[in-house]
């Protein structure tokens, strides 16, 4: 029998001791809105360390996630709005969304992700996004008696900016990375005033909202208003995103040598 690595000595032993591991292997949760925050992340630090003592890789709770998630999904486009399927729809995404923070936290505790895993995670997630507000739509045009069909453009509405959102984050982090010369700067204190006004933008709290699927009255203007204030932190987070992404080109610009010489 070989005698155990250093990493073998350093793994954690059991789910215990898996979970304080994660406790302490949290990424940052600046910009990181409340539910996401307070609650999934906690739930996610439990599935991560019974999914490791179970043996199971990040990618693999992916898939875990993918199931719950899409089982929702198609719940919503495919049954006629109940509340019981209003139940059912947010037991599906709430764990989904749970697994969904698992992966990460799974892969911290195994030593660091892949960008194989990175990849899976942020398509699956692409994919969940565009799907969740199409059902939505689906649901409304098969059972919904709307008085005005122009409702139909609010889950319209929701698909492109909930996509927008998503693909604007990923490439402002992937180009500050590509950018970067040095180490990572530190993460900025995160701030519980800033998780809370940004309740509106959490898919948490969107997977929570489903609970009132089959109470129409109720659901429609709050899956409304959460489609504006979406819109409005798009509105306004562009504008920010584009000002840091433009800073990225001031220490390129530094870096490249100055001409010399007369230009013929």
């Amino acid at each position: 029998m070989s005698a155990p690595t250093a990493s073998d000595a350093a793994a954690p032993a059991g789910f215990r001791a898996a979970l304080t591991r994660l406790a302490s292997a949290q990424k940052s949760a600046k910009g990181a809105p409340a539910y996401s925050r307070f609650v999934n992340r906690k739930l996610g630090r439990v599935l991560a360390a019974a999914s490791y003592v179970a043996g199971l890789t990040p990618n693999q709770v992916t898939a875990i996630s993918a199931c719950f998630t899409f089982t929702g999904i198609a719940l919503i486009a495919l049954v006629d709005p109940a509340p019981w399927l209003g139940a059912a729809v947010c037991l599906a995404l709430v764990v989904g969304y749970a697994f969904d923070s698992a992966d990460g936290q799974l892969a911290r505790l195994r030593g660091g992700g892949s960008a194989s895993g990175e990849y899976l995670d942020h398509m699956v997630d692409a994919a969940k996004i565009s799907a969740l507000h199409s059902a939505v739509l689906v649901s409304w045009y098969r059972f919904y008696d709307l008085d005005r069909d122009a409702y139909l453009l609010v889950p319209l509405g929701f698909t492109i900016v909930a996509a927008v959102m998503f693909f604007g984050m990923i490439l402002k982090d992937l180009l500050a990375r590509a950018r970067r010369t040095g180490p990572a700067p530190a993460p900025a204190a995160p701030s519980t005033l800033r998780s809370l006004l940004v309740i509106p933008t959490d898919y948490g709290v969107l997977c929570v909202a489903f609970l009132l699927l089959g109470f129409t009255d109720v659901f429609l203007p709050v899956y409304t208003l959460l489609f504006a204030g979406n819109a409005l932190f798009l509105l306004a987070a562009s504008v920010k995103w584009f000002r840091e992404v433009a800073g990225l080109d001031a220490p390129a610009a530094a870096a490249q040598p100055a001409e010399t010489g007369v230009r013929r």
